[in-house]
């Protein structure tokens, strides 16, 4: 079971290849799902890739993002240095770049993001039949669920275990998105999960706001026994001495060792094991959602008892009632009941601190100078090392040869064979032994890799002057490793395959909608309106499937469209089409009649799109769905909640426990009929949630307020 690592910079690097990870995945400057990460240039991207391959680690491209028609095309340009330099796969959320990457970047894998929200083995074997290699699954299914997943499917399964959890599913939140522009999906997440809410007037806290993952010894024995090809550690944003540790955590983990964590004392909002068992037990923390470290002990006046040890020089923050932060300091001294000037104090002890702010409630640490110093020293004396075989030929008369090879990480040879100058001589005393070749052969130690002797055949008592094996070991290495980092190399085509954008013909729209009451249908009905939808479930969960309705003729996940047992079908919002590219790639499903483009998408850039294979559909009202969230948010089955700047969501309960953040005021753009007629929409649709009737016929009589949200403005 492989670690795939973050690095979201040239340190992070750096820090999870020392630790010993296996696969990296990192994004380049200005795409992927953290563009606010450091991220690489084009450049730092090719010597990274040099690097990791010379110590037999793999590289992963982010381009888990919707993507619009030129980005897709922009991205090529980079994308083909990368792809000719030896990239080894690409993480991918949009089916359409997915497309166009299978048809211009032949051999380049791809992997499935968990943003695309495949939770069932039905999508996973999908994904696997159009030609991707591996599937990230997302962070909310349980272990029997991932279990089962395994064993009805045969792609590469991923697996989250530590790190940052959305509330929402990813690729289902667009709360950032409808909010401020910044989506969530095109990496640019406001984190409004992470803020304060409130809920009649009464302080909820961080009602959003998960702890982060953490999976222990007996979580990642589970997911080795039955077959897990990597598990994945998110934290792109985090320091490099926490990606070290937490690499090198994961592991001791998996070669059997059952260690105490240390990443809770480097970055720690609270931990939990997140949706892994079914009773999804602490996943939320309410009262902060930043990095605030580890409790210290209780605090009473100036006494603190401890209940972890510290050290000078740790960083400990003094916090409110409110876990607020009103100060902090690193300890220079340390003072206890009994004993002054000590250079550490234990568990138990009693800590006497002076010069504390008033409103001080809680003392946490957030700074380990132990733990720090730690993982400098190691990151300092360690690397990963890539293996060789070594072989030694030494024949009186015959030159002396060696031969060293070895596998790249796509399990092709790489060998070099050289020779000596001049031939072996019989030895006049003492002849060379066969240890002492050996022991030359393996002092590689200044080099990216480590040795192994396959084999040395020698005559008695030859004679091999020590400088002439050691030239002769020092060339086939440094040979080696040239034709290892070139073995990646690819040729690519010059021209790329792209699909032209058609003019659009005017279409003449209908109006359809989504309904979520039969009287919201009956109603509709009444206005002429005979193409209705009910609503679905933005997520087909494995334990769930049953649950799916497939005479539904809308589509709200993949599964349902695999599945339908309609004829037609529409493809829901929520899948985040945006481009040519996607709404080609679902054309080769024949039940698929129309898609709803995703209100992510701008008019400018529906305009780009052109003509498609596909009837376009689009969100004409509705109040916005910002998140859907496999937990449930309270025991209410509707509830109000607001943020600091006043803006209200309501939180549904649905009939499966999930909970939808719908924000208050509704999508409206029907007064643009004429104009989407025009740029090609054949479908204007309404989706009703909690609307009453008289809301109803207000919104068909044209009475409702014009707001366009991201149709108008666009997203970054």
């Amino acid at each position: 079971m492989k670690i795939v690592a973050p690095a979201g910079s040239i340190e992070r690097f750096h820090a999870a290849i020392k630790a010993g990870a296996d696969e990296i995945y990192m994004g380049l400057k200005g795409f992927g799902a953290r563009r606010n990460a450091v991220n690489l240039t084009l450049e730092e991207y090719k010597e990274a890739l040099d690097y990791a391959h010379a110590r037999g680690v793999k590289v992963f491209l982010t381009l888990n993002t919707i993507m619009m028609d030129v980005e897709i095309e922009a991205i090529a340009i980079n994308l083909r240095e990368l792809y000719k330099h030896g990239l080894d796969a690409v993480i991918v959320q949009d089916f359409g770049l997915a497309e166009f990457i299978k048809i211009n970047f032949p051999g380049l894998e791809l992997h499935g993001s968990t943003q695309m929200t495949v939770a069932n083995h039905i999508e996973a074997n999908y994904l696997k039949s159009i030609g991707f290699e591996r599937v990230v699954l997302p962070r909310e299914l349980t272990f029997e669920e991932i279990k089962e997943i395994r064993e009805k499917s045969d792609i590469e399964l991923e697996i989250f275990v530590s790190g940052a959890l959305c509330i929402s599913y990813s690729g289902n939140c667009y709360m950032s998105s409808f909010i401020g522009g910044r989506s969530g999906n095109r990496g640019m997440c406001a984190q409004p999960c992470r803020k304060k809410y409130t809920s009649d007037g009464n302080d909820e806290g961080y009602t959003l706001s998960p702890k982060d993952q953490l999976y222990g010894y007996d979580e990642i024995q589970k997911l080795k026994e039955i077959g897990i090809d990597s598990i994945k550690l998110e934290g792109r944003m985090k320091e490099p001495n926490y990606v070290f540790q937490t690499v090198n955590y994961y592991k001791e983990l998996i070669n059997g060792n059952n260690i105490e964590e240390k990443s809770s004392q480097i970055f720690n909002r609270g931990y939990s094991t997140g949706y892994f068992y079914k009773d999804r037990k602490d996943i939320m923390n309410k009262s902060f959602a930043s990095h605030l470290g580890k409790n210290l002990g209780e605090f009473n006046g100036k006494e603190l008892k401890l209940k972890e040890k510290i050290i000078l020089g740790d960083g400990i923050t003094f916090l409110s009632k409110d876990y607020e932060k009103i100060g902090g300091t690193y300890i220079n001294k340390i003072d206890t009941r009994f004993e002054r000037s000590k250079r550490e104090a234990n568990i138990g002890e009693t800590l006497i601190l002076r010069d504390i702010p008033k409103e001080t409630k809680y003392i946490y640490r957030n700074y380990s100078k132990e733990i720090s110093d730690l993982i400098e020293s190691k990151m300092k004396t360690t690397d990963k090392k890539h293996v060789i075989d070594i072989e030694f030929k030494g024949k009186i008369g015959e030159r002396a040869k060696v031969i060293v090879s070895t596998l790249n990480n796509r399990f092709e040879l790489i060998k070099v064979s050289l020779e000596s100058e001049g031939t072996i001589e019989k030895a006049k005393n003492k002849g060379t032994s066969q240890d002492v070749i050996s022991e030359k052969l393996l002092e590689i130690g200044d080099t990216t890799f480590v040795g192994f002797i396959k084999n040395i055949e020698i005559d008695e008592n030859i004679f091999l002057p020590i400088s002439t094996l050691k030239q002769l070991k020092r060339d086939a290495v440094k040979l080696l490793l040239e034709k290892l980092i070139l073995s990646y190399r690819k040729e690519s085509c010059n021209e790329l395959v792209k699909l032209s954008k058609k003019e659009v013909s005017e279409k003449s729209s209908i109006l359809s909608a989504i309904v979520s009451t039969d009287e919201q249908k009956n109603i509709l009905i009444s206005y002429g309106i005979d193409k209705i939808y009910f609503k679905g479930y933005d997520v087909a969960r494995e334990e769930n499937l049953e649950k799916i309705d497939l005479s539904n003729k809308m589509a709200s996940n993949l599964y349902q469209a695999l599945e339908n047992k309609n004829t037609q079908i529409t493809l829901g919002w929520n899948l985040n089409i945006s481009n040519r590219y996607a709404f080609d790639h679902f054309s080769n499903i024949e039940k698929i009649d129309t898609i709803i483009v995703s209100p992510e998408i701008s008019y400018r850039r529906l305009e780009e799109m052109g003509e498609t294979k596909i009837k376009k559909a689009i969100l004409a009202y509705g109040r916005p769905r910002a998140m859907y969230t496999e937990l449930s948010l309270g025991d209410e089955e509707v509830k109000v909640i607001e943020n600091e700047q006043g803006d209200k969501f309501t939180i549904i309960k649905n009939s499966i426990g999930n909970s939808e953040i719908y924000l208050e005021k509704p999508l409206n753009i029907l007064k643009d009929r004429k104009y989407l007629e025009k740029i090609g929409i054949s479908e204007l649709v309404l989706e009703f949630t909690t609307e009453t009737p008289e809301e109803i016929k207000d919104i068909l009589d044209g009475k409702g307020m014009y707001k366009p949200y991201n149709y108008e403005k666009g997203v970054f």
